[in-house]
């Protein structure tokens, strides 16, 4: 098996060929204040920062988009975005891997991956502008308690089947061929958007393989988060497309689990964290036993379901699923196509139980009334029939008193002789 160079864009190269997408640092720093924190919405680990801003400086709506490249300037106008600043003078996150992001963002064209809206070099400064993720990342939901009620299992699983599709897509059906590993596959790099539509947003760490090479690997020194990290991968620095479904494969139990794959809970078992605890529990037959709490709820009020957990079928297919994409070793893990069958079969299954219990609930809600209609049709009836005797007594004696009234005994004082 080969080992491959990177293909990579000069930088220089790139960013002449992009220079309708640049965005001035004066319009940037206008729009958060000198990069305040009050614009500020996630910090992690120095890896970068993001800021939410009004930016004045164009209008997204405007841009034009035709196969895949934009073109146009930027026209005047203000819009929501995410500003991405990458850490400066980073040893790790280099102008290289800046430019690399932004290749490949304009490469790609998917609902579930983020827009690229336009990008800054000035000074010592680099920033992406993306369209804005209005209800934040996945990680800001894991392990709390509040934001986890809000993801239903029918809307978990359709998060899953967002970031699958753009897998499958960046996998096996991008444009001339081209075939992408993105590499960092994490509940950091997926945001939700205002209808909770999951999106892919980080692309710094991905790489093409090459073209008319599905079944090959690149011999590249691994990098990213240790808990989602494919332990093949890790091992023997063989990168496949395989290695996102591991990553991937941590993220579904993450959604499953309703906590981080660091979580000290799971790193206290498996310094690895979640992805091997949870194989090793789906081996054991335990796996139900770590599911959210939060799912396993049914709450009622007025008689009306308002959430229901996971269906049965439902269930156990997107644990099937999930334990293939964590598998040891890369041959084994199902591809990104598989894996989408897998999950909207899962869906299904969620949503005709559903269905089915809504028909029933109506049913049986159909039957109380049905029965409540028997019971006061009865209780009329009783009524009626007990006005009916009262009726006919009043009319006995009513008859009674007439009777008694044209009684021939009794003499006429005015009859005339």
């Amino acid at each position: 098996m080969g080992c491959y160079t990177l293909y990579r864009a000069e930088p220089i190269c790139l960013e002449n060929k992009l220079g309708h997408l640049k965005i001035h640092l004066s319009d940037i720093k206008s729009a958060t204040h000198n990069f305040s924190e009050t614009y500020t919405i996630a910090s992690w680990n120095g890896d970068y920062t993001l800021y939410r801003a009004e930016l004045h400086c164009f209008d997204k709506q405007n841009l034009l988009y035709q196969k895949g490249k934009y073109e146009g300037e930027h026209l005047k106008g203000q819009s929501t975005v995410l500003l991405k600043r990458y850490p400066s003078g980073h040893d790790l996150y280099g102008e290289e891997v800046f430019f690399r992001e932004i290749e490949m963002l304009t490469l790609v064209k998917h609902p579930n991956i983020v827009n690229l809206l336009g990008f800054c070099v000035e000074d010592s400064e680099m920033v992406l502008v993306t369209e804005n993720i209005s209800n934040g990342y996945l990680v800001d939901y894991l392990g709390n308690v509040n934001h986890m009620r809000v993801l239903t299992w029918e809307k978990r699983l359709k998060i899953c089947i967002d970031v699958a599709h753009a897998l499958n897509y960046l996998h096996h059906e991008m444009e001339d061929q081209k075939i992408i590993i993105n590499r960092d596959i994490t509940s950091y790099s997926i945001g939700l958007d205002e209808n909770l539509g999951a999106k892919i947003v980080d692309f710094w760490f991905s790489v093409f393989l090459p073209p008319n090479q599905e079944d090959e690997a690149l011999y590249l020194r691994w990098i990213g988060r240790n808990q989602y990290i494919d332990p093949e991968y890790k091992k023997t620095n063989k990168l496949k497309r395989e290695s996102d479904v591991y990553s991937f494969g941590v993220v579904l139990f993450e959604i499953l689990c309703g906590g981080k794959a660091f979580d000290p809970i799971y790193m206290k078992e498996n310094v690895k964290g979640l992805g091997p605890v949870a194989r090793q529990s789906f081996c054991m037959g335990t796996l139900e036993d770590m599911i959210d709490p939060i799912l396993k709820e049914e709450i009622r009020e007025n008689n009306f379901v308002l959430t229901r957990g996971p269906n049965k079928d439902s269930l156990h297919t997107f644990m099937k699923i999930a334990y293939q994409c964590v598998a040891e070793t890369q041959d084994q893990r199902p591809t990104m196509k598989v894996v989408v069958k897998e999950l909207e079969k899962a869906l299904s299954f969620q949503l005709n139980s559903e269905v089915k219990s809504d028909y029933v609930e109506e049913k049986s809600h159909a039957s109380i009334i049905e029965t409540q209609v028997v019971e006061l049709s009865n209780e009329l009836n009783n009524m009626n029939m007990t006005c009916e005797s009262e009726n006919f007594k009043i009319h006995n004696k009513e008859n009674m008193l007439h009777d008694q009234t044209n009684d021939p005994a009794e003499p006429d004082c005015f009859l005339s002789r």
